[in-house]
């Protein structure tokens, strides 16, 4: 081993940490815990017998296609599909397919729009809380996360206005602002349309891009769909990302980011150092999965499953959870956000809940400042329906012995 390793690591490898989620999942791997923690699909959700007849007819009439090397930009086929059924026709957003790349799953569109835009301390907008994957993708590329709370509607834009002139006044401009606008992860919670439209016109104001997380707002269980703020704008002042992996399934590893063409054209420069093209397999699969119209009816079979899982998750917690605990109940998506007395320490607890035989993720992964100690972050569509309710009597447990101490 070369003797000072440590002094030839570049400071943004130095300044990597491991997923705080990805290291609890391994702590939670044993069969007999049952845990919320991971982000994980039911595998019940996934449509496998749908897939196995796409793959067969894949490879029995594009074998050599399917198994070469593909375009950076992504199968044209699976690109097309997502700009005229999903985009423009259904979300009405003024785009080509020169406005959409693939992307190996929404973690590496993160990645590359750190890659692209984030200089070692450029100061970039966040929310208090945000997704995990987002803060760690950028505090990779050295940003300075500035955090903006949350009320019931998502990012408050009076703090958002109030940061903004405050670093204005300082001559610093922040990168982009992040927002996850429907069932927001952590919280759940789904940003109304005046409220998207209060961050646009503050974006528009102080000239900031914004990047607009969306990986799973068709997974709706109940309220109206509101516009995503692309829509709403329309001129190159936002950036979307998207993804396969909680609507279709995670191991297809298929993602996209849409965007105005000169920020594609250097994503995709980005991607080409980073691994050339995602699967043209994968890509070609789902292309198909979509032409033949099976994603419409797989998502409404997931809402479903869902949407029962959730009401049991929320009557559960109605039955066992001692006063002072709270938690936003989501219109979709696959998260709760469990709120604490503030002297409780859900990181110090976590141990204690693992004893238990039940786990969550800890709040302060969430927060770009490490507040949040006592919250946690809950999923609801990984584990069985009918080991929900025992999760919840095992974690209620747990927070009763803390605040009885």
């Amino acid at each position: 081993m070369i003797s000072d390793l440590e002094k030839i690591y570049s400071v943004s490898a130095n300044n990597m940490k491991r997923s705080v989620i990805r290291e609890l999942l391994k702590l939670t791997a044993e069969p007999d815990i049952i845990s919320f923690a991971g982000g994980l699909p039911a595998p019940a959700s996934f449509p496998k017998d749908e897939i196995r007849e796409v793959m067969l007819e894949v490879m029995d009439k594009e074998p050599d296609f399917v198994l070469q090397y593909g375009t950076t930009e992504g199968d044209s086929l699976l690109r097309k599909r997502l700009v005229e059924h999903q985009y423009r026709t259904v979300e009405g957003m003024d785009i080509t397919e020169e406005n959409l790349i693939i992307t190996t799953a929404s973690q590496q569109a993160l990645d590359l729009i750190g890659k692209i835009f984030i200089n070692w301390g450029d100061k970039i907008i966040v929310g208090l809380p945000s997704y995990l994957g987002g803060l760690s993708a950028f505090r990779n590329y050295g940003a300075d996360m500035v955090g903006i709370e949350l009320d019931e509607h998502g990012m408050r834009s009076d703090l958002l206005e109030k940061t903004l002139s405050e670093m204005k006044a300082k001559n610093e401009k922040p990168k982009f602002i992040y927002v996850i606008p429907d069932f927001q992860n952590p919280t759940g919670i789904t940003m109304p349309e005046y409220r998207r439209k209060e961050i646009l016109d503050l974006a528009r104001k102080f000239d900031v891009l914004i990047i607009e997380d969306s990986p799973y707002r068709e997974l709706r269980f109940e309220g109206e769909s509101q516009k995503t703020i692309y829509s709403m704008d329309n001129t190159g002042q936002v950036v979307m990302l998207g993804t396969f992996s909680k609507i279709l399934c995670p191991g297809f590893r298929i993602g996209w980011v849409i965007a105005h063409k000169e920020i594609i054209n250097k994503i995709v420069m980005a991607k080409q150092a980073t691994d050339l093209c995602t699967s043209p397999f994968t890509q070609r699969i789902a292309a198909r999965y979509l032409q033949k119209g099976f994603m419409e009816s797989r998502i409404q079979l997931n809402v479903d499953l869902y949407r029962s899982k959730l009401d049991l998750m929320i009557s559960s917690f109605e039955k066992y959870m001692p006063d002072g605990v709270s938690w936003v109940k989501p219109e979709g998506g696959l998260f709760l956000f469990l709120t604490l007395p503030e002297h409780i320490d859900t990181q110090e607890m976590f141990m204690r809940a693992v004893e238990k035989k039940v786990a969550y993720v800890i709040g302060t992964a969430f927060y770009a400042n490490g507040m949040g100690k006592n919250t946690m972050r809950i999923n609801f569509s990984y584990s069985d329906i009918d080991k929900i309710e025992e999760g919840v009597k095992r974690l209620s447990e747990v927070i009763k012995e803390e605040l009885a101490k």
